[in-house]
Formats: C-alpha cells, structure tokens, sequence
C-alpha cells in the first residue's frame, strides 16, 4: 500500500515513537491523526506539522472515545488506511513486594491502556478500513501495525502487568490478521528493544551506559525514527502480515 494520499491513526503520537512515525508519515505524503491525551503537546504539534495532520485527545480504553476519534478522522480525510498503536503505559510492581500484593488497580489500569486499548481502537478501525475501496490489486484496504515490546517474551523484575499487557499483543497479532484477511486488512505487530525516547534523558549515566552494553549490534540504543521506518515499510510491503517483528540489535533481557 502506498502511503502518499492514504489517512493514517497514530495513538500515542504526541510524544516518542508515535511522533517519529507521524513525521514520517507526513514526510510521505500521508494525512496523519494524534489521538492522545496530551492536548496541548498534541494541539501543538498538528498545528507545526500543518494541514495533513489532525490531533484528536483520545482515551484509547474507552469505546465513545475511540468511536468520536476515528469519526472525526474520517469526517476530514474521508477514509482510514493505516492505524499505529503505539499508546501505553507501565506501573513497575513486583507481584509480591516489600509493600504487599501487586496493586490491583495499577495492573488493570495498565491492561485496559496497552491491551484492551490497543484491541479497542483497532476493531473500530477495522470497522471503517472495510469499507475503503480496495487499493491495489490485492484487494488491499487497510494496514494496522501493534506496538508489543521486548517483555512480552523477556520481562524483568517489576514488569508483570507490562509483559502481559503487550504479551496479549503478540499474541491477538496472527489471529486478527486471520479475522481481517477477508477484508483486505494486514495486521503486524513491532517488538521495539531499547529504544531511546526522552525518558533515557533523566536516567542515571550508569545505568544507561549498561543498557547500551546490553546490546549485540549495533551498541547503542535504537531511534524513535528507526521504529518509524520499519512502520512506514510495513504499510508499503504488502506481504508482510500476522507477523511480529523484533527491532532490539540483538538484545536479550536479564531477570534485572
């Protein structure tokens, strides 16, 4: 699918790998909506960005939300061919700690944003995508791309509700790409490692330069940009599908 002249959702574009990715989006050609919650952040950078990009404050966990989100996309651009979830949130808890129990409240608020968020916007999404006019001659009408993480298969200590919640990604990848074949829509999930998003900024210089360490090839950590190029290649190839690709230099996390 070509993106130039296509209409694309990033959740979670206000900030980090979502903003790379609606930058390269927009650098191709393609109409591009920030659903986030940070409006002013969101608010602003539409309005840097220009006409082909629209901000939406959106809560991913609640169904109105997403619905009056993707409605709004379409009322501007007039359909929807690309969705990027990239949303989420973490709460390091161990399951037993010095405090007690793992919070209830902290594990499900983070499975309602990174797993039933992501589940929510793209079964709204799919919803508009099937209506589109086929594109290409595979009868292509829509691309949504999942962010998982490396925890899904490696979660270290504290990360429970974390690797489940994008464990549940991975796993929702191969079906979802089954449920939505008949319509024309692919759907791919990335596997981003340690990716170098604002919050390395505050970390301890120790600590960051063992992370970076931690990597095979190459050794440092991976750009927002990056990520937003194997988007922009998974949108383009149109063979690529119910797959999860790891995007880590080679990492493999430790326990801690």
């Amino acid at each position: 699918m070509n993106i130039a002249g296509k209409t694309a959702i990033v959740t979670g574009g206000a900030s980090g790998l979502g903003l790379a990715t609606v930058k390269r989006y927009v650098e191709l050609g393609a109409n591009v909506a920030i659903f986030d919650m940070n409006e002013e952040l969101g608010s602003r950078i539409a309005a840097e960005l220009g006409e082909q990009v629209l901000f939406v404050a959106v809560n991913v966990a609640d169904e109105e939300s997403v619905q009056n989100g993707i409605n709004a996309v379409v009322d501007r651009f007039g359909a929807l061919h690309v969705v990027n979830n990239f949303a989420g949130i973490a709460s390091p808890n161990k399951t037993l700690g010095k405090k007690g129990p793992h919070p209830l409240a902290d594990y499900l608020k983070v499975i309602m944003v990174n797993q039933v968020g992501t589940f929510n916007v793209a079964r709204l999404a799919a919803e508009k995508m099937a209506h589109n006019e086929p594109v290409n001659d595979d009868g292509a009408r829509g691309v949504i791309i999942h962010t998982a993480s490396i925890a899904a298969y490696e979660g270290q200590i504290g990360q429970v509700s974390y690797s489940a919640s994008k464990g549940a990604i991975v796993g929702m990848t191969l079906p979802m790409a089954r449920d939505l074949a008949a319509y024309g829509i692919r759907v791919n999930t990335i596997v981003p490692g340690l990716i170098h998003t604002p919050m390395f900024d505050t970390i301890e210089e120790s600590y960051y330069n063992a992370l970076v360490e931690s990597t095979v090839y190459p050794r440092r950590l991976g750009k927002p940009e990056e990520i937003a190029l194997l988007s922009a290649h998974i949108v383009e190839n149109d063979y690529i599908n119910g797959e999860c690709i790891r995007m880590d230099a080679a990492v493999r996390m430790q326990p801690k």
